[in-house]
């Protein structure tokens, strides 16, 4: 992104800067109403209002006029699985039958690099044309996938994270790899990958059930020789996989207490559900300051169970929110949010549009570590950026003519929004969405 010309981006712009403590907390976040983003190199140079921005930009400077939508820092999704492309949106039962009627069958193609790469390209575009600018990703457990992954995130300039799944049990053969190949095949992976321009490896074991103790002893010893990494893996989502995993953890105190065995948990280890969490457990989790990953949309139609927001944030714990396709049945985070809106109101645990765009993008990059990058439109952050129309269909543009205020806006985009409302996607500045949909 060197030497990229500067444009500005005008438009209603809205970043948070920190979780809304309730409704009326305007000190949270930065609204403009003719606000603009000074783009250059794939940074955003300076954020405020349109007249002040533009007396600042070099003469010849290019204005791209988006009013009157909204400008939000890109979409961050936090859990999704590259190789279920394929799969999203199969009939299912529960997530063990799901992941061998499925998701095994649908991995074993990635053996095949040219698979890969299609696969690759069509699920960027996916991501684009939700607004998702940074996602965390499992691969397959093959290396094939991880290249094909990080090659097209390379070609469109994108952060994104993820690593090669470690499965050597409880799978298909030609699936499952071994400790020693697992722990060799992600050193080598992540030497290649993490941190080449905007990549990030990320240490995977599918879960407890599909690794080894000797794999998770691989993974524990990947992750304190490279301490910067995140890990990844999944965690009492299903009663039936809780059962299975003390079956073959038995002598551990919980689901939790294993992976703390093998020194799995930290700051930058993010637990894919967490569902049916036990007291102790959230208490690990607080002092190893592990995040949990809200999934909403597949907790619903895996029937997994009900995620907690409310109980494990007042644990002290950090929550992301994610799609995991394709468990998960929306790419878009907007979709995300409005069936995780309805999975707390279940519990009396009502959440504000506010939250739910803070979420998405400052909570995301905060849950990651990465809000230093990405997550908003301050002046250094990188330039990735969505356009939210809110007006987009018919029936949004009905509701929108009684629409009074940001709240009221940010709830129709979370409600009825989808991939026709983000009208164009910035990836470090440049235009995605609108190039992506040319013929």
């Amino acid at each position: 992104m060197a030497n990229q010309k500067p444009i500005i981006l005008r438009g209603r712009t809205l970043t948070f800067h920190a979780a809304p403590n309730g409704p009326e907390d305007i000190t949270a976040f930065s609204y403009e109403e003719d606000g603009a983003l000074l783009l250059s190199d794939g940074k955003i140079k300076v954020r405020g209002p349109f007249a002040e921005v533009q007396s600042g930009a070099p003469d010849g400077t290019e204005i791209v006029d988006h009013r009157p939508h909204l400008l939000l820092p890109g979409f961050i999704d936090t859990h999704i699985h590259f190789p279920q492309a394929q799969v999203i949106a199969s009939w299912a039962d529960q997530l063990l039958d799901w992941l061998n009627d499925y998701t095994f069958p649908a991995e074993l193609r990635f053996a095949d690099k040219a698979h890969a790469d299609r696969i690759a390209n069509g699920f960027y575009d996916a991501l684009i044309a939700h607004g998702t600018t940074t996602a965390v990703a499992y691969c397959s457990s093959h290396p094939n996938s991880v290249d094909a992954y990080f090659e097209e995130a390379e070609r469109r300039g994108m952060m994104m994270l993820g690593g090669k799944t470690m499965m050597d049990r409880n799978a298909p053969e030609a699936l499952c790899d071994t400790a020693q190949g697992s722990y060799d095949d992600s050193k080598a992976l992540l030497a290649k990958w993490h941190e080449r321009g905007r990549a990030r490896y990320v240490i995977t074991p599918r879960f407890a059930i599909t690794s080894t103790p000797e794999q998770l002893d691989a993974a524990g010893s990947l992750l304190r020789e490279n301490p910067d990494c995140h890990l990844q893996t999944h965690i009492n989502e299903n009663h039936n996989e809780i059962a299975f995993t003390r079956e073959l953890y038995p002598d551990a105190a919980h689901y939790l207490g294993v992976y703390e065995s093998f020194d799995l948990l930290g700051s930058k280890t993010l637990l894919g559900h967490c569902i049916h969490m036990t007291g102790h457990e959230l208490q690990v989790m607080r002092e190893t300051g592990a995040v949990a990953v809200f999934c909403p949309t597949s907790n619903l139609f895996l029937g997994s169970g009900l995620f907690d927001k409310s109980g494990i944030e007042s644990a002290g714990i950090r929550t992301a929110i994610a799609t995991d396709v394709g468990g998960g049945t929306n790419y878009s985070m907007l979709r995300t949010l409005d069936e995780g809106y309805k999975i707390l109101q279940l519990q009396r645990q009502r959440m504000h549009p506010l939250t739910s765009f803070y979420w998405a993008t400052l909570g995301n990059a905060k849950a990651l570590s990465l809000s230093d990058r990405i997550g908003t439109l301050d002046a250094g952050s990188d330039a990735d950026v969505v356009v939210l129309n809110a007006g987009a269909t018919q029936t949004m543009a009905l509701r929108m003519e009684t629409v009074e205020t940001l709240s009221e806006e940010l709830f129709l985009l979370q409600t009825l929004g989808d991939d026709r409302a983000v009208v164009e996607t910035y990836v470090a500045g440049n235009r995605q969405k609108s190039v992506r949909l040319k013929p």
